[in-house]
């Protein structure tokens, strides 16, 4: 059996575990959200992740820990780049902490998942994770965890994580790593860290397609609407009855049916497809803002124009759909025979408005950092 002893004694073993977590806020009053949030991830990192890591002679440090002056949010990310080993603790799924970890995975690095048992992401669930829960008996259990972990990882290698697994929930094959490396650690020939971004490529590609499709069914219930208050307009100055009105209403209603359907399914794909790739393309962003221009390759600047690109298609049509979202009130009143189809419109409108704000920020990046290089 191998002991911590020779484990320590590995010359590439990993020396320094940054540990990724909510943080809370120490300063903030006694008993309040912030506070107990900051006691307890206080109390997993000294009762759990430290004693681990130093079982093994490896320094675990927090980002409040980070002696050194300087920009902090830099600091962070080169630790969480740079770092042999990273322990991240996904409770909750903390905005900051999935970006954080996009950014890590993308490196292939050694990294260990804990989180609390009932607050792990769905996102990255199919991605073991050590789980613990807020007893003392379960804290150390998580310990040993970790410890057997770190021990496997020293002994056997640890096993890469992708970005198509991390951001799809895909599994590989056999769980082999990736090609071997040279003494430098990068073989001439294999895949650099935005080549591992196909599948994001691939994400962006689907999401273009949904924006066409989007626009295109848009663009039919727009014209199936004109001609319907073409329609009543034409019954209403003829002085047509009432029934004659709903009748026409009913058949609008059926025509625009179909369409309102496949709007409804084609921006939750849409949003799903935002909602996976979101922390990936942060982190990705984040890793080409940390890289020097000279150093980007043109697979970095595709990939910041690919971002502009699907954005100003996603704005072309976003006019036309709060013009659906604003008149939807209006047509549920008219007859019950629209509540249907309406009401799939309306539940798409709110869908795409949300993601399309979110793909504004990856474009905003992307223009800032486009601009930043031209200058």
């Amino acid at each position: 059996m191998i002991t911590s002893q020779t484990l320590t004694l590995v010359a590439d073993q990993p020396r320094r575990c940054f540990v990724i977590g909510p943080i809370g806020d120490p300063h903030a009053a006694h008993v309040s959200p912030e506070r107990e949030e900051y006691e307890h991830h206080l109390g997993i990192f000294e009762q759990v992740i430290a004693p681990a890591c130093e079982k093994y002679g490896i320094t675990a440090v927090r980002a409040d820990g980070i002696a050194h002056a300087g920009d902090i949010n830099e600091q962070i990310c080169r630790y969480v780049v740079e770092s042999d080993l990273v322990i991240a603790d996904v409770s909750g799924g903390n905005p900051n902490v999935m970006y954080e970890l996009g950014l890590r995975h993308i490196t292939g690095k050694p990294t260990i998942h804990i989180g609390e048992a009932g607050q792990l992401p769905f996102d990255i669930a199919s991605i073991r994770t050590i789980r613990y829960q807020r007893t003392r008996s379960h804290l150390a259990g998580a310990r040993k965890e970790i410890e057997s972990a770190l021990e496997a990882g020293l002994r056997d290698g640890f096993e890469p994580l992708t970005p198509a697994r991390v951001l799809r929930g895909l599994q590989t094959g056999d769980g082999a790593a990736s090609a071997s490396t040279a003494d430098d650690g990068q073989d001439e020939n294999s895949p650099g860290l935005l080549d591992d971004f196909a599948v994001i490529d691939d994400g962006l590609d689907e999401m273009a397609a949904d924006m066409d499709a989007i626009t295109k069914t848009i663009q039919t219930i727009a014209a199936l609407t004109e001609q319907s208050g073409t329609e009543m307009l034409d019954l209403t100055q003829a002085n047509a009855p009432v029934s004659a009105r709903l009748a026409a209403v009913a058949r609008y209603a059926e025509t625009i049916s179909a369409p309102a359907g496949e709007l409804h399914t084609v921006a939750t794909a849409f949003a799903g497809r935002m909602a996976t790739l979101d922390s990936g393309v942060r982190a990705a962003l984040g890793l080409i803002e940390m890289t020097p221009p000279d150093e980007r390759g043109e697979d970095a600047q595709e990939f910041l124009e690919q971002l502009m690109s699907l954005d100003e298609a996603a704005q072309e049509g976003l006019a036309q759909i709060n013009s659906f979202g604003t008149s939807a009130g209006a047509m549920v009143r008219v007859s019950r025979h629209l509540r249907k189809p309406v009401k799939e419109i309306s539940a798409a409108v709110k869908q795409l408005t949300s993601a399309i704000a979110r793909m504004g920020e990856w474009a905003a990046k992307a223009r800032a950092l486009a601009h930043r290089d031209a200058a």
